[in-house]
C-alpha cells in the first residue's frame, strides 16, 4: 500500500517540473496521478488527501472527490511556502 506521503511526493515533483519548465499552473488528476505512483491503481482516498493537503490559496478545485471520480485541482505555480 502506498502512503499519502509517496503521492504527495510525487505531486511536488509535477509541480516542480512544471515550475521549472516556466508554466504559471498545472492541472492534476487523482486518477492520474494515482496511476502514475502505483501500478495497481492501489490508494485513491490517499492520493486525494495528498492533493487537499497541497491545496493552497489561490488553487482551484475543478472536480470535487465526493463524486466518486476522483478529484482534479489546478495549482498556481511557482508555489508559496
Amino acid at each position: 500500500m502506498v502512503s499519502t506521503d509517496h503521492f504527495r511526493q510525487e505531486l511536488l515533483a509535477q509541480l516542480g517540473r512544471a515550475a521549472t519548465r516556466g508554466r504559471i499552473d498545472i492541472l492534476v488528476n487523482s486518477g492520474e496521478l494515482c496511476r502514475s505512483t502505483t501500478r495497481d491503481g492501489s490508494g485513491p482516498g490517499s492520493c486525494c488527501d495528498a492533493m487537499q493537503e497541497e491545496f493552497k490559496l489561490g488553487d482551484t478545485l475543478l472536480l470535487d472527490r465526493t463524486n466518486g471520480a476522483g478529484m482534479t485541482i489546478r495549482y498556481l505555480l511557482p508555489r508559496a511556502n
